[in-house]
């Protein structure tokens, strides 16, 4: 590990001694290092010196010659550094601040024994695959960004109406969901909003994506784990004139009668995961599978 850029959005005044401690072991490894422009002003902000190091804003500020990608924050962190990211293919590895962390699994106080691991090169890097969306309407602008890493949300606006979400599965029609939305998630989102509307969790390294429906009214529809291959195309009806559609956690507003088509995007976004880490071990731990106490014996 010779280069590696740091990124985050948010920072609390007690998390300054785990930044510092990031830092000052990159440095003892000699780690060129690169600061996300906006995060060095929170930094700043709230006090932390020291912090005359390169910066970068954007994807044209990156290059291979990076070897990895810190976050500093929750898996929202992670999800926005993928929009900077796109297809460089620079690894992310989350040290979570946040909440829950199924992507930034390091906690703060490993930190130390994580940088010895990289420079040992015990991990592996797991490639996550997006989901990628296009509109037949040319005036709808996804600024540059039209792709997700958990989820892309189809949800009602401004109403308590239902709305109907008519999908198809490589151009063969396959219901219309008549519900408060549907979420299309990647493996990497069966955890997340999917998982809350009762999707199923899928292993990272499946090639599929699941169909999960918000609050369905056909009480017959039920999640749909489908090939990663395929492609979906979504019309979606009601009695509005918008309706709300999300890619992660930005958010546009979006006319009705206009048509999506999703399909997995041409390149991955890449997550290091240490040795000592599995997707299994992290269920265990954030979803407090282990606790039952029959699972123990004496």
């Amino acid at each position: 590990m010779k280069k590696a850029a740091i990124f985050g959005q948010a920072y609390k005044n007690t998390d300054r001694e785990y930044f510092e401690v990031l830092i000052e072991n990159l440095v003892k490894f000699n780690v060129e290092i690169f600061i996300e422009k906006e995060f060095v002003s929170i930094l700043a902000d709230l006090g932390v010196e020291n912090l005359n190091y390169p910066t970068f804003s954007q994807n044209s500020d990156l290059d291979s010659s990076f070897d990895l990608m810190f976050t500093l924050g929750g898996d929202g962190t992670i999800l926005n550094a993928a929009t900077i990211l796109k297809d460089l293919r620079i690894p992310i590895l989350g040290i979570n601040t946040g909440r829950l962390g199924f992507l930034a699994t390091v906690q703060r106080k490993e930190i130390e024994n994580t940088i010895q691991s990289l420079i040992n090169n015990e991990f592996t890097i797991q490639e996550r695959a997006l989901l990628q969306v296009e509109s037949n309407d040319p005036n709808i602008d996804f600024k540059g960004v039209n792709f997700a890493l958990n989820e892309i949300t189809i949800a009602r606006k401004n109403s308590t109406s239902m709305i109907g979400v008519e999908a198809y599965l490589n151009d063969e029609y396959l219901t219309t969901y008549w519900s408060d939305g549907l979420v299309v998630a990647t493996p990497t989102g069966s955890t997340g909003y999917s998982l809350s509307c009762h999707g199923p969790i899928i292993m990272p390294e499946s090639n599929n994506f699941v169909l999960t429906p918000i609050a369905p009214h056909n009480l017959s529809a039920r999640p749909l784990v489908i090939p990663d291959k395929t492609k979906i195309k979504l019309k979606i009806i009601g009695r509005e004139k918008e309706f709300f559609l999300s890619l992660d956690s930005r958010v546009s507003t979006v006319p009705f009668e206009i048509e999506l088509t999703l399909t997995k995007a041409s390149f991955p976004i890449r997550i290091i995961q240490l040795n000592q880490q599995t997707f299994i071990s992290t269920l265990r731990e954030k979803l407090f599978w282990g606790e039952d106490k029959r699972n123990y014996t004496n």
